[in-house]
């Protein structure tokens, strides 16, 4: 079997995936190169908000913790748990790796269903979550490869691609073709899960725009807050079984 041509289309296919648009965008000219302004926006915004959060966190921490110093160890501690988990006992380095990837797609998810973004208006396009775009998805997913490669590779040096050809050197187009499925999957399930849950309160708020569409709201929240634990946990497995060589 002929894996580079394979491989070359792959990579190819997920690039044009970043291409994909649904409904009218926002875009910025800058030089020679058309940058997706809605999504900057609205991920500015999020990363504001969770560096304010951090700020305000680490600015005087008490020996006896206030509530608000009390919710932010709380969520440390469960990312260091969720990191531990899935990683073993090497985890250390990858907490703030696999606390940001949390973090910013909860937040994301989570600015989409509570933020009425689609009443700010544009020149072209609307304002939805970062996370409601397949370039930002497939960014996060795109890192998460990088990430759990140089997991392997720092870990085991050049001996990481004998996984390629275990438990046989019969499964090695298939082993190959896990690694550049693996993004494709991470990105098309945050993508579509947060597109549709919108999408669906859009629309009921447009039929019915009192009360039936809240408790669909408040559905999306918690549906929100589950794709960005399936991200995260996701992450940390795949750099744990890189780290381990074990499938």
């Amino acid at each position: 079997m002929n894996i580079t041509p394979c491989s070359i289309k792959t990579l190819k296919g997920l690039y044009d995936i970043s291409g994909v648009e649904v409904g009218q965008h926002f875009y910025w000219q800058i030089g020679g190169f058309q940058i997706h302004a809605q999504v900057l926006i609205t991920s500015w915004f999020v990363i504001t908000i969770l560096l304010g959060s951090v700020i305000i966190a680490v600015r005087n921490p008490q020996t006896i913790p206030t509530d608000g110093q009390n919710f932010f160890e709380y969520v440390l501690e469960f990312i260091r748990d969720l990191s531990k988990t899935q990683i073993g006992e090497e985890y250390g380095p990858w907490v703030p790796f696999i606390g940001t990837m949390f973090l910013f797609i909860f937040v994301s998810n989570w600015s989409g269903a509570l933020l009425p973004w689609k009443i700010i208006e544009l020149p072209h396009g609307e304002l939805a979550a970062p996370t409601n775009d397949i370039n930002t998805t497939v960014a996060l997913a795109l890192l998460t490869s990088a990430a759990y490669f140089y997991a392997g590779l720092s870990k085991k040096g050049l001996s990481y691609f004998e996984k390629y050809i275990k438990p046989t050197p019969i499964l090695l187009p298939i082993n190959i073709l896990e690694d550049f499925t693996k993004p494709l999957s991470l990105s098309f399930r945050l993508f579509g899960n947060i597109l549709a849950d919108e999408l669906v309160v859009v629309v009921l708020v447009s039929l019915v725009p009192l009360v039936v569409p809240i408790p669909v709201m408040f559905l999306g929240l918690f549906t929100s807050g589950i794709q960005a634990l399936i991200f995260a946990t996701l992450a940390a497995a795949y750099i744990g079984e890189s780290m381990e060589g074990h499938h």
